[in-house]
C-alpha cells in the first residue's frame, strides 16, 4: 500500500508528462487517422503500444542492456528508425505537393485510405525502430520498481503500465483526428495538413538520427 502512494504515483506522473509530449508516435497516429479514418488511427495507437510493450519486456529480460552496450547495433536500429520516419514524411509531402494524387484522393476518398493492419504495423515498426525508447526504459523503470519484487515482474509491470497509458492517450488523438478528417477534405486544407505532418515526421527522423547515443 505504501508503494501505491509513493513511487508508483511518481512514476505515473513522469510517464504522463513524457506521453503527453508530442513526438513521432503522436505525429504518426494523427497522420494515419487522417488518411484511414478512426480504424486506422486506433490501429496505429495499438501498434505503438504493442511496440512499447515489447521494449518493456525486453528491458525486463535484460536484452535492452545488450542493445545499449553495442554501439554499432544501437546506431543501426536508430538510423533505420530515422530513415523510416523520413520515408513516411516524404510520402505525406508527396501527397501535399502532388496534384494528381490529391485530385484522385478527392474524387475517390476511399482510395486514399489506410488499412488498419497497415496502420498497426506502421505503429509497431516505428516504435521498435526507435532505440531511444529502450534507453529511456532502461534508465526510468529501475528507479520505480517496487522493493522486494522480482526484477522481471516489477520492470515488466511498469513498462506495460506505460504502454497502456500511451494507448489511452493516442486513442484520444486518433478519435479527435478522425472526427476532424471529414471536415478537412478541402484541397487546400488537405495539402496543408499533409505538408505539416510530412515535415514533422521528417524533422523527427532527422532529430533521431542526429541525437547522441
Amino acid at each position: 500500500m505504501e508503494y501505491l502512494t509513493g513511487p508508483l504515483i511518481a512514476f505515473v506522473g513522469i510517464a504522463a508528462l513524457v506521453i503527453c509530449t508530442p513526438g513521432p508516435d503522436t505525429a504518426m497516429t494523427v497522420r494515419n487517422a487522417l488518411l484511414g479514418g478512426r480504424s486506422a488511427g486506433l490501429a496505429t495507437a495499438l501498434g505503438v503500444s504493442t511496440g512499447l510493450a515489447i521494449w518493456a519486456l525486453a528491458t525486463s529480460a535484460g536484452l535492452v542492456a545488450l542493445l545499449i552496450a553495442s554501439e554499432p547495433l544501437f546506431l543501426a536500429v536508430k538510423y533505420a528508425g530515422a530513415a523510416y520516419l523520413v520515408w513516411l514524411g516524404l510520402q505525406s509531402l508527396r501527397a501535399a505537393f502532388g496534384p494528381s494524387a490529391l485530385q484522385q484522393a478527392i474524387a475517390q476518398p476511399a482510395a486514399r485510405g489506410l488499412r488498419p493492419w497497415q496502420a498497426y504495423m506502421q505503429g509497431v515498426v516505428s516504435d521498435l525502430s526507435n532505440p531511444k525508447i529502450a534507453a529511456f526504459f532502461s534508465s526510468l523503470l529501475p528507479q520505480f520498481a517496487p522493493a522486494g519484487a522480482a526484477v522481471f515482474m516489477g520492470l515488466a509491470a511498469l513498462g506495460l503500465l506505460f504502454s497502456l497509458m500511451t494507448l489511452l492517450w493516442l486513442t484520444g488523438y486518433a478519435l479527435a483526428a478522425a472526427r476532424m478528417a471529414d471536415a478537412l477534405r478541402r484541397p487546400r486544407i488537405r495539402r496543408t495538413l499533409d505538408g505539416i505532418t510530412g515535415a514533422a515526421l521528417i524533422g523527427l527522423g532527422l532529430k533521431l538520427a542526429s541525437e547522441e547515443h
